[in-house]
């Protein structure tokens, strides 16, 4: 991410505004240190549930095979 101070932000505010629409990210600093963060807005707000019926979670709690588990605690082969 490129840094630009405060001074320069406001001076090129439109040429910024277009690159960041372009995917740019900005970080904004005064006296050198970052205070913000120049980036896109998100076009339209996340939605969950893509993943729901997709997704089974009911073996996650089964024990690991012998074999695996043994990798899992170092013990040779």
């Amino acid at each position: 991410m490129k840094r630009l101070n405060i001074h320069e932000t406001k001076t090129h505010l439109s040429r910024l505004a277009a690159e960041v629409e372009r995917g740019e990210q900005f970080v904004l600093c005064r006296a050198g240190k970052p205070v913000a963060c120049l980036s896109q807005y998100p076009a339209e707000p996340r939605k969950g549930g893509q993943w729901k019926g997709l997704v089974r979670g009911s073996d996650f709690d089964a024990p690991l095979p012998p074999d695996i588990a043994r990798a899992f605690r170092g013990d040779g082969e």
